[in-house]
């Protein structure tokens, strides 16, 4: 009989092991040095500087495109986003959204018996089949899109509806005061977690903050001595500290991995409402260094090694197939992008990244691969900041700035509705570990590297296309559409 009740408990711990609550944070622009561990000197961030000292920093984390829906639908399907049709960023009058078809990371745990929730913005199809609730999550509560496509735009307000909150399929206010939206989301966060103790669940917390316009709660603002946007940040660091302290006021932090990960980098135009990748070039809307790298912090008391680093180079793609080997969830029988980092993650001695390379698109554009340490740009234009950035939600430049429909695509009608200059880069290639700020071009030092990453390159070409080269897409799947009025 002993022994029977060892195999059983021991048989009970593997499953245990197997299908870890998951809770994932995500920031909306965050910078990568505005949290105190990746840097900051003048943004306070004590909750997430313990669950670093606890976890694993990684330091070399990217997303696969540097704007918000194209980012969003990278992590949810594990593949890049010109995979699955979602480059760019929706808005109000879109029509498309992530395909149904896809098979998402909640519809993954869902099925392994996971109850899940999402708690924030949405951004991946504003029409009712591409709701969360229609696409695995069992609660929703949050925005369909970014939370300047409002009358708080600093150009084109009086475009835009007002925005829906909602909770479930049914939209329970319309402008609400987005001042509270860390404390709400915090609050329905927290009461999911209690409610859910008993049966493996998935929190995710796509946060509408720091994305502009900014806003903090009254018990927040002013409270840093920093600014408004210091303000805004330690508001969300705070919320990550009420998710920690339920987790353990319940008993299951030992179950639970949470993952803090921002979906693109900082907002660079906006100035005084934006953050900072020093010392990273560039920020939102680059492939450049400061719009795809962003600090990220796994958490998992006794299964993440505490007070660790992770420089290996991995992607938020690689987030639905590691929690699909922790949890024995079923991958997708159609091609996706990402790998396994579980050994990384749990700092398994000489683990190394599964890449031989990522790849950086912005929009149909490849403009960018790294390979271990190097980096190649191809020739494109980017977006910059060339003068005084913006102060106080306007961006640069805004009194010279021409609106323009919300709808209108490409890098100049960006720039035009955000205030930046285009500028372009030639072929260049970087080292990342002796120049992480891509300031000193080596390519002509290194033509085989040069030749090696271009190679790697045309591989991807084939699959996804390239319009900075004409190539044409052979496997790339498309986004869903809805075509009723």
């Amino acid at each position: 009989m002993r022994r029977v009740l060892l195999i059983l408990l021991c048989l009970s711990s593997a499953l245990l092991a197997r299908q870890p609550n998951v809770v994932l944070i995500l920031a909306d622009d965050l910078g990568y040095s505005d949290l105190g561990c990746f840097g900051s000197e003048t943004i306070r961030t004590p909750h997430l500087d313990r669950m670093a000292a606890q976890g694993r920093k990684f330091t070399h984390f990217y997303v696969a495109q540097a704007v918000c829906s194209a980012s969003r639908a990278a992590l949810m399907t594990g593949c890049y986003p010109n995979r699955v049709g979602m480059q760019g960023a929706l808005n109000h009058t879109s029509r498309e959204g992530l395909h149904p078809d896809e098979w998402t990371l909640p519809e993954m745990l869902q099925a392994q018996g996971y109850a899940t929730a999402a708690f924030g913005k949405w951004h991946l199809g504003t029409r009712m089949m591409f709701h969360p609730v229609q696409n695995g999550f069992d609660e929703f509560l949050g925005i369909p899109y970014s939370n300047d496509n409002t009358k708080y735009h600093p150009s084109l307000a009086a475009e835009m509806p007002p925005l829906p909150l909602y909770d479930g399929l049914k939209v329970v206010e319309k402008d609400p005061d987005q001042s509270l939206f860390t404390r709400r989301f915090t609050e329905r966060a927290v009461a999911f977690i209690e409610r859910s103790k008993a049966q493996p669940f998935f929190l995710y917390m796509p946060h509408v903050m720091p994305h502009v316009p900014i806003f903090a709660s009254e018990a927040w603002r002013g409270k840093s001595g920093a600014g408004l946007y210091a303000d805004v940040v330690q508001e969300l660091d705070d919320s990550v500290g009420q998710i920690l302290d339920a987790l353990r006021r319940c008993g299951i932090d030992k179950d639970t991995l949470v993952l803090f990960f921002s979906d693109n980098g900082p907002f660079l135009s906006y100035g005084n409402h934006a953050g900072t990748a020093k010392p990273l070039r560039e920020g939102k809307l680059t492939t450049f260094e400061g719009g795809v790298r962003v600090p990220c912090i796994a958490w998992w008391p006794g299964r993440v090694p505490a007070g660790t680093t992770c420089a290996e180079p991995v992607m938020e793609t690689d987030l639905l197939p590691t929690l699909a080997a922790l949890t024995g969830g079923k991958l997708s029988d159609r091609p996706i992008d990402g790998h396994n980092i579980l050994p990384l993650l749990e700092g398994v001695p000489e683990a190394a990244s599964p890449h031989e390379a990522l790849f950086f698109y912005s929009g149909n554009e490849l403009q960018a691969v790294r390979s271990g340490p190097w980096k190649l740009h191809f020739p494109h234009p980017y977006i910059t900041v060339d003068g005084p950035p913006g102060r106080d939600g306007k961006p640069a430049k805004f009194g010279q700035m021409k609106p323009k429909s919300i709808t209108q695509s490409g890098i100049d009608g960006i720039a035009t509705r955000h205030g930046y200059a285009v500028a372009r880069i030639p072929l260049s290639l970087y080292h990342l570990s002796d120049d992480p700020g891509e300031t000193r071009d080596v390519s002509a030092a290194h033509p085989d590297i040069v030749a090696r990453l271009q190679a790697q390159a045309q591989a991807i070409r084939r699959q996804l296309g390239d319009t900075l080269t004409q190539t044409p897409a052979t496997q790339a799947r498309p986004a869903g559409r809805d075509s009723t009025q």
